[in-house]
C-alpha cells in the first residue's frame, strides 16, 4: 500500500492534536515496593497502576518491566523486554487494552462473582448430579 503526500500530512496533523490534546511522558518507573507502573507526564500528573490491569503485561515478571522507554512522541511507553506498548492517551482515558481483552477481562471477572442466587443455583444443580457430561459429536 502506497502512501499518498496528502495522506501523510493529514497524519501528522492528527499527531500533532493528540500531541497539544495530552501531556506527554516525562518518566516511567516500576515500582517494586507496590507492584505498580509508574508514569510521570509533563503536566505533574503521575498514572500509577498494577501491571496486571494493563494488556500485554497481565502476566509480566516485575524484571520485564524495568527497562521501560518511552516513545520519542512522548505519548507511549515501550517495554523492551517483552516487546508490549502502552499509549497514554488510551491511559489517560481509562482504556488499559482493546475493546476484545477489556471485555474478556470483565467477563472473567463476572464469573468470579458469587451471590446468593448463583450459590442456591448451584447447590440445586449439585442435587441433580451436576453438570450434564458433554457427548462428542
Amino acid at each position: 500500500m502506497e502512501l499518498t503526500d496528502e495522506e501523510f500530512e493529514a497524519a501528522n496533523r492528527r499527531a500533532a492534536q493528540k500531541k497539544a490534546a495530552f501531556p506527554p511522558a516525562v518518566s516511567v518507573r516500576y515500582d517494586r515496593r507496590v507492584s505498580r507502573v509508574v508514569i510521570g507526564l509533563a503536566s505533574g500528573l503521575e498514572l500509577s497502576f498494577s501491571p496486571k490491569q494493563a494488556q500485554g503485561l497481565e502476566h509480566a515478571r516485575p524484571d520485564d518491566l524495568l527497562d521501560a522507554e518511552i516513545t520519542p512522541s512522548g505519548l507511549g511507553v515501550h517495554f523492551p523486554r517483552i516487546d508490549a506498548d502502552l499509549y497514554i492517551p488510551a491511559l489517560l482515558e481509562g482504556f488499559f487494552g482493546s475493546k476484545r481483552w477489556i471485555a474478556a477481562e470483565m467477563g472473567k471477572a463476572g464469573g468470579k462473582a458469587s451471590s446468593d442466587a448463583k450459590s442456591a443455583a448451584a447447590r440445586q444443580n449439585g442435587k441433580l448430579g451436576g453438570r450434564p457430561k458433554k457427548i462428542a459429536a
